[in-house]
Formats: structure tokens, sequence, C-alpha cells
């Protein structure tokens, strides 16, 4: 294969929707990414876009970890930055406010570090917001 047909393999792993690039770049890194059985660990490495990319245990059990948290926001609530006079929509995500039909991974403080919005409502709207560690 010409190197014009390779692909960067942080960039792979991105469109395959396995990670974001910095998280394969960072997973790269450490070793933990192997492509065709092949352990890599050289950032900017360029693979065949046809590769099987497979990711270590330790990093597969990091990605199972993270959680999708989906919130009925109220009016007066932020969905992202805090502006003042107004509290953020995350604040909202405590273990009483949590409704649970069993099979999921219990609650636990941890995952609201990193929760992102995924899309935002304006402070006047309520509805549907997402928000995701991924």
């Amino acid at each position: 294969m010409t190197q014009p047909d390779l692909i960067r393999l942080s960039k792979l792993m991105s469109e395959r929707g396995i990670c974001s690039r910095r998280e394969a770049d960072a997973y790269i890194a450490k070793g933990q990414v192997f492509v065709d059985g092949r352990r890599i660990s050289e950032l900017g490495t360029r693979v065949d876009p046809g590769c099987e990319i497979k990711l270590a245990n330790e990093a597969s059990q990091q990605q199972q970890e993270r959680v999708t948290i989906l919130l009925n926001k109220p009016i007066g609530f932020v969905s992202g930055q805090p502006e003042p006079g107004y509290t953020p929509a995350v604040t909202l995500i405590i273990p009483e406010n949590l409704w649970s039909e069993g099979g999921g991974p219990a609650f636990q403080p941890a995952h609201i570090k990193g929760l992102a919005p995924a899309g935002r409502l304006d402070i006047d709207s309520t509805g549907l917001l997402v928000m995701t560690q991924d």
C-alpha cells in the first residue's frame, strides 16, 4: 500500500467512533492500541484504512466506565457554563433525582466529572438535555 493510501491511526479511530482523536493519541502513547494484532505506541502512525483496531483491556475498561445522562432540564437552568444568576443544569444530577429501572450502573459522584452537554437548551427552555462523558 502506498503512503498516500494510509491514514493516521487516531483519525481512523475517531472516524470509527472508537474514541476522540485526543483520546486515541493518549491510548496510543500508552501502548494501549493494537492494529492487526500489533501494539502501536508511536503517535502519528499511519495505517491501512481496512485494518482491525483493538484497545487493550485497561483502555476498554476506561471507556465502559463513562456515562451518558439524560436530563429533563427545567426553565431557569443553563445547559453548559454557568452564567451570573443562573444555576448549571448539571447541579440537578444528584442521587435523589435519579430514575432507575435497574440493570444500569449505580450512580457515583465520579459520573458528574467531565460531563458536557451534547447540544444546548436556552435558559428559558425546558426539555431533554443529553450530558455525556464521551
